[in-house]
């Protein structure tokens, strides 16, 4: 365990989501993984206050935010990267198949001023590439599955998952998305999974498994390997597929999927001003063949 590593979890209840501090103490420096911008789907009313906690610790420490650091596009709740990016000057990092997923959304949603090539960040990852959070040396791995984009970032002994983990009594991400699939999924799993059984988890959402009181967000590797029902040692590929499959044809479509996607496709910038001043939302709305022309 690096002892230069300092890591501040905070956690988003209504979105179920984990965004964490990450410290250099050597040298002062930090990145921001995963903020969330709150929103409220009903009155369309945004808000910084959860990020605004995560920035007050950082002043609090005596930080400065070098990095905003992506694991993928949220689908559950919008990013507050550009907030910490206006207010700290740090660069926004995410996985360069972000350029993937941009193409799949900007068709869907007609977003004429999104690039399509990642220009939207300030810093497009490979796997593999390496950089730092001040002393502290990251690794980048490309983790596709849940969307073509999503990396996770090792960091000594600590390796912050994204959505392609959740807590080893709950899961794993769904993979029905746009660009996602089943067996790649996997894939990348069994790549985190080959790290030490020691290696700290950091998961991106967690939604208290049935018979846990308290929302948790740390684990291991060998705890994953042990207990987590989708991936523990012995499951095969073909078996994860079929029942990570059949799960995926139950699930509802997240929330905040539709303001999500617009958002976080643009590195957490809301859709550009119209002609009166007001930014929107777009939401495709589709109708079987035979409603089109009675509608």
């Amino acid at each position: 365990m690096n002892p230069n590593l300092e890591i501040l979890p905070f956690f988003d209840e209504p979105t179920n989501t984990a965004s964490y501090l990450v410290i250099d103490k050597a040298t002062r420096k930090a990145a921001i993984i995963d903020p969330v911008l709150d929103y409220d789907h009903r009155s369309g009313r945004a808000s910084v206050a959860s990020v605004n906690r995560m920035l007050a610790a950082a002043m609090k420490k005596g930080v400065t935010i070098d990095w905003v650091l992506e694991t993928h596009v949220h689908a559950d709740h919008l990013s507050a990267a550009c907030v910490v990016k206006r207010e700290t000057g740090a660069r926004v990092g995410i996985g360069d198949h972000v350029r993937d997923v941009q193409k799949i959304f900007r068709a869907v949603f007609n977003a004429q001023d999104v690039s399509a090539s990642g220009a939207e960040f300030d810093r497009l990852f490979k796997d593999g590439e390496r950089f730092n959070i001040g002393s502290l040396e990251v690794e980048v791995m490309h983790t596709p599955g849940h969307t073509p984009a999503c990396v996770a970032y090792k960091i000594g002994d600590a390796i912050f998952v994204g959505d392609t983990l959740f807590m080893p009594d709950y899961g794993t991400a769904r993979a029905d998305f746009p660009g996602g699939d089943a067996r790649t999924l996997f894939r990348s799993i069994k790549r985190l999974l080959a790290l030490p059984p020691e290696t700290r988890i950091f998961v991106g959402h967690d939604y208290k498994a049935p018979g846990r009181d308290q929302f948790a967000w740390e684990t291991t590797v060998g705890e994953e390997r042990a207990r987590n029902p989708h991936v523990h040692d012995g499951i095969g590929e073909d078996e994860f597929v079929a029942k990570r499959e059949a799960r995926d044809a139950t699930l509802a479509q997240p929330l905040l999927l539709l303001p999500s996607i617009q958002a976080n496709m643009r590195a957490g910038g809301l859709p550009p001003a119209e002609e009166n001043g007001v930014r929107y939302f777009r939401i495709p709305v589709t109708l079987a063949a035979e409603d089109a022309k009675r509608v």
